[in-house]
């Protein structure tokens, strides 16, 4: 089982200390959220089954592909993701531009998490659509494929047109892993279809069956079942290093875990769970 750490879970004052003991620990990876703006009108702010505003206008948000080549630079194995990044918010040139970069600068490391998106607000703010989300997801992510692996790329679509243009330097990863999040239908059918994984909101094993089961039938009707892919599930309620098997078991293969409750508890608890569940750096703590 691979373990990521949620990042922004914690102040963003403790995001590179954070991410030096993960690295240094022998946790696989660390997740960054993305937001590009929040609107001081909380009208479109409610989050999907909630009554209360998803967002506070004032967080501070940052862009997080940058802010993970800065981490790349303080890292050296862990593998650096956004969970998740609204990837059809922007022109697929900004979008794969960004992590293209990051993959350089880490040295092959990165994962782009995308994702739709549920908060209407800051599509607006933004001068985007909001009901043509997904269809403008689904259109970037074919769009930075073809940028990141061929010589020249001409599109021509239903939102993003561009002459043919040139698109270097590559990732260094042969195939940037794109892995969708969301829960809906809709969701895990891009996962299934388009991209090399998925990655969950916060689950425990018994409310994630039912969606694992969705994905693998997608996947099948899609006509990838043997291909690679990789799920991914936030779980912040484990009950100990035996459950795990049971992850396993379901098809997860990396867990993203908040063995913390506090920030100011974040590295102890880190350093704990790392001894706890045997992962290869504990032991230099």
């Amino acid at each position: 089982m691979k373990f990521g750490v949620p990042l922004g879970l914690v102040h963003p004052g403790i995001w590179r200390e954070l991410a030096v003991d993960a690295d240094r620990l022998g946790f696989e990876s660390v997740w960054l959220p993305e937001h590009l703006v929040f609107a001081t009108d909380l009208s479109t702010a409610t989050y999907p089954g909630t009554e209360e505003p998803g967002i506070r206008p004032g967080t501070p948000l940052f862009d997080a592909p940058a802010y993970l080549c800065a981490l790349a630079a303080v890292t050296g194995r862990v593998r650096l993701g956004t969970a998740v990044y609204l990837f059809g918010l922007r022109h697929p040139f900004v979008a794969a531009r960004a992590f293209a970069t990051l993959d350089h600068v880490s040295g092959g490391r990165a994962i782009a998490g995308v994702g739709a998106g549920w908060y209407e607000g800051e599509w607006l703010a933004a001068g985007v659509d909001f009901a043509s989300r997904g269809r403008r997801l689904d259109e970037a992510i074919a769009v930075a494929r073809r940028l990141w692996t061929e010589e020249a790329v001409e599109h021509h679509g239903d939102h993003f047109d561009f002459p043919e243009v040139a698109f270097e330097p590559k990732p260094v990863q042969s195939r940037l892993p794109i892995v969708a999040g969301g829960e809906s239908r809709a969701a895990l059918r891009r996962a299934a279809r388009l991209c090399d994984g998925w990655i969950s909101m916060p689950q425990t094993l018994d409310r994630v069956r039912p969606r694992l089961e969705l994905l693998r039938a997608l996947r099948e009707e899609a006509g990838r079942a043997d291909e690679p892919f990789e799920v991914t599930v936030h779980a912040y309620e484990l009950s100990g290093p035996d459950e795990v098997a049971e992850w396993e078991r379901l098809g997860v293969d990396r867990l993203i875990v908040r063995p913390w409750r506090r920030t100011r508890e974040a590295a102890g608890r880190l350093a704990a769970f790392a001894a706890e569940y045997g992962l290869d750096g504990a032991a230099v703590r």
